[in-house]
């Protein structure tokens, strides 16, 4: 996940701040679609790129299950869920990215601000909850943290509330997105 949290806004930096400091975001913009399908396109070319960084990670998969004594001795489910599990923290952090790309101009400063805020909605709100004394206000604070749910995934067990909170924070940081985008609009 750390390593996520430099490479991710390393590829979607250039996704609207390039674009926009280039003149080309307007060319794009004239064409016959949406700004959902506009930053949708964007977000499934990052995440797609980012799925294809993992799959490196199946050779090392492959290699334990079969030097694991007997052949496949190895927690698949754990695997699995971890697998799963960063899939959906790169996608969050793609639209983490998509973000803060639509923001600026340059290139440079989206990376910065997508690095900070992947940083900061992954530890951020688990950083918090430790500050504070009563048991139930730290657990729902560290609830609202990637973190959180990007633990229980990885340990094998895929709860609905963990895919539904990954989600959400997917479509919520997209819909962001897609106001910034929209606000070209509203400037005279």
């Amino acid at each position: 996940p750390y390593v996520f949290i430099f490479l991710i806004p390393a590829i979607t930096m250039k996704s609207f701040a390039e674009e926009k400091k280039l003149g080309t975001l307007e060319l794009l913009l004239t064409k016959p679609i949406t700004d959902i399908e506009i930053i949708a396109g964007k977000f499934l070319a990052a995440f797609a790129l980012v799925l294809l960084a993992l799959l490196p990670t199946v050779i090392y998969y492959y290699s334990i299950y079969q030097l694991g004594n007997p052949v496949g001795n190895v927690d698949a489910p754990g695997a699995f869920g971890s697998f799963l599990g960063l899939a959906l923290l790169g996608a969050c952090f793609c639209s983490i990215g998509i973000f803060a790309s639509s923001i600026t101009t340059n290139q440079i400063i989206a990376f910065i601000l997508a690095a900070f805020l992947c940083f900061l909605v992954y530890t951020g709100f688990d950083s918090l909850s430790t500050l504070m004394n009563e048991g139930g206000q730290a657990l729902w604070l560290k609830q609202f943290g990637i973190l959180y749910h990007y633990e229980s995934i990885s340990k094998g067990l895929i709860d609905s509330r963990d895919l539904v909170y990954f989600f959400s924070v997917i479509g919520l940081i997209m819909v962001l997105a897609k106001t910034v985008l929209g606000s070209r609009q509203w400037q005279g």
